[in-house]
């Protein structure tokens, strides 16, 4: 674990970094107040430090007052090093958001411990995000095939529309259904089916842009959000995707049928929300939801698009 130790003593400094890399701690030297802060905004800045209280340009209850100011979600862990001793300093070291402080001369032994006790914190924090990380993915994301639940997208959907609706941009919506998986799940059995459909989202993962969304809106339906995509554009994401999941067969690695592999298609309904048409979330997914049918009762693996705007005009198959 990173350790930044700052000190405009020569002296101080080297012995300061010398006793806690014996500890096994990789130490950061800065001469200045002004230099420890421009470390500690870093990515992958110390998350302990310490700080001699007088320092040139900032002193270290300084740094430590710009530290907490920002509020960050890391925690930063701060030592001060001073020879001060009155209770009215110390508590106004503490006050400026130091966690303990050391006085001068040092003991070894109580830094030791002093830095033990902080190393347990942030790793206990950064225990605590990560816990928060998992929370949060399992709350929005489906957990067999790891995009976004049927909440989620939709919630999507609706910021999407919200922001095309401000900048006047264009939101295309495409449902699509694997065709045949009910077959899947009862000829080989539901693990096999549960491959087919993390596959499948790996392949329209891969085959969407960086900035569109995807969720699995039901069973074996998913949904993609594209931002700023016409009828053109939509239609052309949407064959896309299709492609990608039909490109070669899905294996299936189940015990009961070795060396399998489906091949799969996909049906899309597809639409489009153009500038000045008042979309909701509900109506697009309205016309998506017909559109795919009528691609199943067409043959399937194939698109039915209808813009919003023309929701009166005749379905166009690809």
């Amino acid at each position: 674990m990173k350790v930044l130790i700052a000190d405009d003593s020569l002296v101080s400094r080297h012995m300061l970094e010398a006793t806690v890399k014996k500890w096994g701690y990789e130490p950061i030297v800065a001469c200045d107040g002004k230099e420890a802060w421009d470390l500690l905004q870093k990515e992958g800045a110390p998350q302990l430090a310490i700080l001699d209280w007088v320092m040139p340009l900032l002193t270290g209850p300084e740094v430590c007052k710009l530290v907490r100011q920002q509020q960050r979600e890391t925690y930063t862990y701060m030592l001060l090093l001073t020879s001060k001793n009155q209770r009215e300093d110390l508590i106004e070291g503490m006050d400026a958001g130091a966690d303990d402080y050391i006085t001068k001369p040092f003991n070894h032994h109580e830094l030791q411990v002093r830095l033990r006790a902080g190393r347990r914190i942030v790793e206990l924090q950064a225990e605590l995000l990560e816990t928060q990380a998992k929370l949060r993915d399992q709350a929005t994301h489906d957990a067999l095939t790891k995009v976004y639940n049927r909440h989620s997208i939709f919630e999507v959907l609706e910021r999407e529309l919200r922001r095309g609706e401000r900048d006047q941009m264009p939101i295309g919506v495409a449902l699509l259904d694997i065709d045949f998986f009910k077959s899947v799940n009862d000829t080989y059995g539901h693990i096999a089916g549960d491959t087919v459909l993390t596959e499948a989202a790996r392949r329209i993962k891969a085959s969407i842009r960086s900035y569109d969304s995807i969720g699995r809106y039901g069973g074996e339906e998913f949904l993609i959000i594209l931002p700023g995509c016409d009828e053109a554009c939509t239609r052309s994401q949407s064959d896309r995707i299709r492609r990608a999941l039909a490109s070669e067969p899905m294996p299936i690695s189940e015990d009961a049928h070795p060396d399998t592999s489906l091949a799969l298609t996909a049906s899309f309904g597809s639409t489009t929300a153009l500038p000045g048409i008042r979309a909701t979330p509900e109506s697009l997914l309205r016309v998506a939801d017909e559109c795919l049918y009528e691609a199943k009762r067409a043959g399937r693996n194939r698109i039915v698009f209808r813009s919003l705007s023309s929701e009166a005009g005749a379905p166009a198959g690809v």
